[in-house]
């Protein structure tokens, strides 16, 4: 076998069936809207049994997601707009899932802001940002899920990280610091959580493809990026929320406070 890098990227595998792993559970799912993560994590949810609570800032493209989720005719799917960056929407957002549904079973927290600037020339401005809606978003819905999960005494919790959160790339000091503290958010909840029987982790992507990448990444850095997986393609977003599913099923019913990587990166 050649030790060259450089040779085609892996096939693209099918798709799982779903196998009712999350049957009849209410699942909340934040930046929902478009083709990223978060919807292709509700649509794995509705697949696997579950209803859905999709939200996201763009209301438009919020009610665009809300009737495609619809149309596969599975589980119910409600949505609700919501600014992580708004305690008063934050706070909205869980009391209409509650009010709507009497429980919820797992929220996925998947909003984030990214970008590129070197630290010499990033702005105030441009920090804060991110940290806002990356970090201190996760913070406020992590404290809302957990709040309300403490009531009913169950419930799971999980997080979207970044490798960013354990690996250096020019650029990315604001991301990389947000995603970092993400994963010290999520073993702190963990801990917070277990004696109320609730379960906290999160996800640490390396690189998912969907439309909107190259809004805070150039091609020419997607491609690198490419080339530095082991698979040399970026994962699908249904990869990433397999895994998601994992961590919200009762498969990983022992696992709380855990960073899970989803990842083929190599040094």
């Amino acid at each position: 076998m050649s030790l060259d890098n450089h040779f085609p990227p892996a096939p693209i595998p099918e798709a799982p069936e779903g196998h009712g792993l999350l049957s009849d559970k209410i699942v909340l799912i934040t930046a929902a809207a478009g083709t990223g993560i978060g919807m292709a994590t509700a649509q794995r949810c509705l697949e696997e049994g579950a209803h859905v609570v999709i939200s996201d800032a763009h209301e438009r493209r919020l009610g665009e997601t809300q009737e495609t989720l619809s149309a596969l005719g599975l589980g119910e799917v409600v949505g609700v707009p919501c600014d992580v960056t708004n305690e008063d929407a934050v706070q909205h957002l869980y009391s209409e899932t509650l009010t709507h549904f009497g429980r919820l079973d797992v929220a996925v927290h998947n909003a984030g802001l990214g970008g590129t600037a070197l630290l010499t020339e990033m702005k105030d401005e441009e920090w804060h940002k991110v940290i806002d809606v990356t970090l201190t978003g996760s913070f406020r819905c992590t404290r809302a899920a957990l709040k309300l999960m403490q009531a009913q005494g169950s419930g799971v919790i999980v997080n979207n990280s970044s490798v960013l959160g354990w690996r250096a790339q020019p650029g990315q000091a604001h991301y990389a610091a947000a995603k970092a503290g993400v994963m010290a958010l999520t073993r702190s909840a963990a801990a917070e959580g277990a004696p109320f029987g609730i379960r906290v982790n999160a996800i640490a992507p390396s690189l998912a493809e969907h439309p909107f990448l190259n809004k805070a990444i150039s091609d020419d850095d997607i491609a690198i990026l490419r080339n530095r997986e082991l698979f040399h393609r970026g994962a699908e977003v249904w990869e990433v929320a397999n895994v998601v599913i994992f961590l919200a099923s009762g498969y990983s019913s022992y696992l709380s406070g855990e960073i899970i990587s989803v990842s083929s990166q190599h040094p």
